[in-house]
């Protein structure tokens, strides 16, 4: 009998039920898209407009006129790389939505695609609407707040690039003023990106995004769950190295300094740890697979399940006494009738 037992224990069918999560909880099913997901969208509606504003905020961050920097005739020593194509192209829009501005939607849209994917997989699996809302919701808040802080400070510093000299001089004539200062005679959009170096837009951009991924993986596969295993460890460092491949291309580049791209991955996972704790327990934690809000929900749906069987119990006995005291007062009346009878006939 405890062969069969152990053996019912590990079949496919329970360890596919373990997978998907429903050993766990059995209402995890119940909170889909369907059933779930416009009141979801709707208690959130005040996130996603922020998620606009933010959006209108980074575009007139882009349109902004950069500080231009003093650059003297000896610190172009150190800004005459040549200047080079980005090694992560900017495949996933056309480039005329790039040149009017729209940066927030160019080569960095790898690092929303993979993370959505990845929530998507996990939502079919467990059919659970509040990780899905609240990961994609994290995600878009890691990303976008990083973009304007990133871009915030690349228009308050004006810090040049590597390759600023051949985008100020493209013949190589150089021309300076009386105090010293470069007078560029580029392309005025050359000259403007020029002096956007730190921090570095496409590491801050890649750490906010894939380093939510990261984390967000970490917890739904119990990353630290104390049993040693190596291989977890390797799904969630396979988003940082992607991250980390991406900044170490703006500097083979030319595109930025290293001090760019350390300053600009530091704020982008920084950024997606505290998008991530405002909606997921710590990936340590035992209920760190899942979001606050939909533990607070299963709560909800067995309190109120609970109060529900005990309103049905209190309803049901008064009507349990009612229909012993009509059965007492029917036999009662019953009683008295043979009473009188009986006393009749004597």
């Amino acid at each position: 009998m405890a062969w069969s037992n152990m053996f019912s224990y590990f079949s496919f069918q329970n360890f596919h039920r373990i997978f998907q999560g429903r050993v766990r909880s059995a209402e995890m099913g119940t909170h889909t898209i369907k059933s779930h997901g416009t009141k979801v969208a709707r208690d959130h509606m005040l996130d996603w407009l922020i998620l606009l504003l933010l959006v209108l905020i980074e575009v007139i961050l882009y349109v902004i006129h950069p500080f231009y920097r003093f650059v003297g005739r000896d610190m172009m020593t150190d800004l005459k790389y040549p200047v080079k194509e980005d090694t992560v192209p900017a495949w996933s829009v056309p480039e005329k939505i790039i040149h009017q501005g729209l940066y927030l939607f160019d080569t960095q849209m790898y690092a929303v695609l993979l993370p959505v994917a990845v929530f998507l997989l996990f939502y079919i699996r467990r059919k659970d609407v509040y990780d899905l809302h609240h990961s994609i919701l994290g995600l878009l808040f890691s990303v976008l707040i990083t973009a304007v802080i990133t871009d915030a400070i690349k228009n308050a510093v004006g810090r040049p690039r590597p390759d600023f000299f051949w985008r100020c001089f493209p013949d190589g004539n150089e021309l300076y003023n009386r105090w010293g200062n470069a007078v560029c005679h580029g392309r005025e959009s050359d000259i403007r990106e020029g002096h956007k170096s730190f921090p570095s837009g496409h590491t801050s951009w890649s750490f906010a995004g894939l380093g939510f991924l990261s984390i967000y993986l970490s917890g739904k596969i119990k990353a630290f769950d104390q049993k040693g295993h190596v291989a977890k460890l390797c799904i969630v460092f396979f988003p940082l190295l992607i991250a980390s491949l991406v900044g170490i291309s703006r500097v083979d580049d030319y595109g930025h300094h290293w001090q760019d791209v350390f300053a600009g991955g530091l704020l982008g996972l920084v950024v997606a740890a505290f998008c991530y704790a405002q909606l997921f327990p710590p990936p340590y934690n035992d209920e760190g697979w899942g979001p606050y809000e939909y533990f607070r929900a299963l709560e909800e749906s067995r309190s109120n399940t609970n109060s529900g069987e005990s309103v049905n119990e209190l309803d049901v006995q008064p009507m349990s006494l009612a229909v012993v005291s009509q059965q007492v007062r029917k036999h009662g009346n019953e009683f008295a009738a043979l009473e009188d009878l009986e006393s009749g006939r004597r």
